[in-house]
């Protein structure tokens, strides 16, 4: 059985794993990019509980290698510390303890004695909950009662408007539950997360929320026809992503005025691959019944001119977390997940299998059409444009 060669990540390496993590990139895809598996990358963001480190930084009073370089040469040619002082412009305390603390005369070199600053160098500040019982004690009966670290941090605020020292982040608290600073919040808390991971996702991680406010040229929801706004006219659709395992995604569309569902299989969220599948599903029907279509402001469609000139259908995009602006979508995805539970990798499903479902929804009465079923109204309306 052969293996592969364990790799060992340089810190440009490793700047651009954190890089790719904070922008909300999985661990698969991360390590897909450095062909190697999710269990590579895994080590370097748990440690650290999926925050990122701060990089290491050097007082600009700091020796240089350089003048640990004249240092060692001094003590070589028996110089006083006084004399070694006076040849690099510093006091002669800075050179000597320089010296003793590493190693003395005898022992002293110069790229050791650099390595070892950069070691010294990292010393992250204080939790602000370090040594502040009063703090760690609220918080925790708060975690338990099972407020959120947000919820908390306003409290605190509200209840300790003029005491800055009885007044923490959330963004404080998640990283005491998540770094694991010694003497701050103990472990156990983070069972009391409505979230049960073990690491700190990035702010942008989520299906939901990448990209938003990034769309080039998006046109607001606002800027909608009002005959698209009232459900009065046909041919106006609502668009999502849903996601499942393994990096798996499925396009769903509702036409609002019938609320007839389709679904197309699509290769990732990418930009790219997203528009070719929505005009691939938009060429499948009359030009009347596909003239809008409205999509929350996730990045799969910044490339939404693409779309528009390919198919000649309008795209508005919705405010930023303004989920009932597309209410119809929303509702549907969560029927939906009866079928495409979450965590199950949506993949494996064929765009056949996809149709086959779409079907079953769209024959269903609706209580909302009067008990007729999606697939009547809309078929009614198909046979009105001749």
């Amino acid at each position: 059985m052969s293996y592969r060669r364990r790799i060992y990540f340089t810190n440009k390496q490793k700047a651009d794993i954190w890089d790719r993590w904070q922008r909300g990139e999985s661990m698969s895809s991360i390590g897909r990019g450095f062909d190697r598996d999710s269990s590579s990358i895994y080590p370097l963001i748990s440690r650290t509980g999926g925050v990122r480190p701060l990089d290491r930084k050097r007082s600009r009073l700091s020796l240089t290698l350089v003048e640990r370089e004249i240092i060692s040469r001094g003590i070589a040619a028996c110089q006083s510390v006084r004399e070694i002082a006076r040849d690099i412009c510093r006091p002669a305390s800075t050179v000597s303890r320089e010296i003793n603390r590493n190693g003395g005369s005898d022992k002293y070199r110069a790229v050791d004695a650099e390595d070892q600053a950069w070691v010294r160098a990292l010393r992250p500040k204080l939790c602000k909950l370090t040594g502040n019982t009063f703090l760690q004690r609220v918080i925790s009966n708060k975690l338990i009662i099972l407020w959120s670290p947000e919820q908390i941090a306003g409290w605190l605020k509200r209840t300790y408007p003029r005491e800055e020292a009885n007044q923490v982040s959330h963004e404080t608290i998640y990283r005491s539950l998540f770094v694991q600073a010694r003497g701050v919040l103990k472990k156990e808390l983070l069972q009391y997360l409505r979230s049960k991971r073990t690491m700190r996702r990035p702010k942008h991680s989520s299906l939901k929320h990448a990209g938003l406010g990034q769309i080039k040229d998006a046109v607001s929801i606002r800027e909608r026809p009002a005959c698209v706004e009232d459900r009065a006219v046909p041919g106006h659709w609502e668009g999502d992503l849903i996601a499942g395992s393994n990096n798996s995604y499925i396009a769903t569309l509702v036409e609002r005025h019938t609320r007839y569902v389709m679904m197309a299989k699509v290769q990732g969220k990418d930009t790219k691959s997203v528009i070719s599948a929505l005009i691939r599903q938009s060429q499948k029907l009359p030009r009347e019944l596909y003239q809008s279509l409205t999509w929350d402001r996730g990045k799969e469609l910044a490339d939404h001119k693409r779309f528009t000139l390919a198919t000649d259908i309008d795209v508005y995009f919705c405010d930023p977390q303004s989920l009932w602006q597309r209410g119809s979508n929303e509702n549907t995805n969560r029927l939906l997940r009866q079928y495409f539970p979450k965590g199950t990798d949506l993949s494996v499903h064929t765009q056949a299998h996809l149709n086959k479902i779409a079907r079953q929804l769209n024959e269903r009465p609706r209580k909302t059409l009067q008990f007729e079923t999606p697939a009547e109204r809309f078929n009614a309306c198909v046979a009105s444009t001749g």
